[in-house]
């Protein structure tokens, strides 16, 4: 497929950018390439900020190219298809996630699990194939593979859709494989920020009876009251702990801090899954004699297919899922990162693309 940002013709592009390590974003002039043969090109009117911005504008992960055009929560409206496109028109409202190529033929994307293809292109970030790289969705208008571009229905606001296309496939996606899925489960959720948040929307939406487990017992009432959670459960509180213990069917762990894992799987009923979304930095230790008994599972899950992330996203026009968004200016993203670090935000900060990104002089 092509590159973002071919030498023959490129496009005018403007966004906001991280230059160094400081994390500190400002305008930025850039090109994406013309609009090939099976491109959908949209004009982008909002992004949501995923706390993977904040870990890749300060290079923490130790992948980072600057400058660096951060977001992979874009929502817009089609402004031009090539000549081969098949599924979108002019007008069309659409949006790209956290991946914008892969092979296309290893066992995984003839699966459409294109999020395990051992050669996938992250939205910005990362390098097309012919070394070019990719920018994302901090800017005023985006070209990709109609493969990789997901439609929004309707009834779904393009501000809510747009922290779908990540946190929300993030946790609906092992929600459906693991067979979490059904009315009558009880399933738990561990931390309740922009992905736990979401987790329980989709559990609750699913007929699932949900326990959200935290260490602060001050999002008690938020998690019952706003969110719909049916119970909580201080993770700190060892009489809470043990008493909820073999209750779950399975739960959903979004914490990136390092955490024990031991009372968790205590939590599980025999054949229960702990299924891990969060990436600690160090090494989690993990007891195996409390999985033996009860044939008990970890494992872990990341992002979804595209397949999977339209019929989640359709999922959610249906039974109004919707996460709880900040809506900002482009100039404040450089606030919302200081909040985000501090987990001040309920739950995900959208930026204002469409009227508040205007091309520097």
């Amino acid at each position: 497929m092509a590159s973002q940002t071919e030498v023959e013709h490129p496009r005018k592009a403007f966004g906001w950018a991280a230059r160094d390590p400081s994390g500190f974003f400002s305008p930025f002039n850039f090109s994406r390439r013309e609009t090939g043969e099976k491109d959908v090109a949209f004009k982008v009117l909002y992004c949501g900020i995923c706390h993977s911005d904040l870990h890749m504008a300060k290079n923490e992960w130790g992948t980072s190219t600057y400058p660096l055009v951060p977001g992979h929560e874009l929502a817009g409206v089609v402004t031009e298809v090539g000549n081969k496109v098949e599924k979108f028109k002019v007008g069309d409202r659409v949006g790209v996630g956290c991946l914008v190529d892969s092979c296309g033929t290893c066992e995984n994307c003839c699966e459409n699990l294109e999020n395990y293809c051992p050669q996938y292109t992250l939205t910005y970030g990362a390098k097309y194939r012919d070394g070019s790289i990719t920018y994302g969705g901090y800017s005023d208008w985006m070209v990709a593979d109609e493969h990789f571009v997901v439609r929004i229905p309707d009834g779904l606001p393009l501000d809510a859709a747009a922290p779908l296309l990540c946190a929300g496939i993030t946790v609906y996606s092992p929600l459906r494989y693991f067979a979490l899925d059904k009315p009558g489960l009880h399933v738990g959720v561990v931390g309740l920020g922009g992905l736990g948040h979401m987790a329980v929307k989709f559990a609750k939406a699913f007929g699932a009876k949900v326990t959200v487990i935290s260490t602060s017992p001050y999002k008690k009432e938020e998690a019952i009251q706003h969110l719909g959670a049916d119970s909580f459960l201080i993770s700190r509180d060892q009489d809470q702990m043990e008493a909820a213990k073999g209750t779950l069917d399975g739960i959903i762990d979004t914490v990136s801090a390092v955490h024990l894992l031991l009372p968790l799987i205590g939590l599980l009923k025999s054949h229960g899954k702990l299924v891990m979304l969060g990436a600690p930095e160090k090494p989690l230790e993990l007891p195996i004699f409390p999985l033996l008994s009860g044939r008990k599972i970890v494992g872990g899950s990341l992002i979804g297919g595209i397949k999977e992330t339209q019929e989640m996203m359709d999922f959610a026009a249906k039974h109004n899922v919707k996460p709880d968004i900040e809506v900002i200016p482009i100039d404040y993203v450089n606030t919302a990162m200081e909040r985000l670090l501090k987990a001040d935000v309920k739950y995900r900060f959208v930026i204002d693309i469409g009227n508040t990104l205007k091309p520097s002089p």
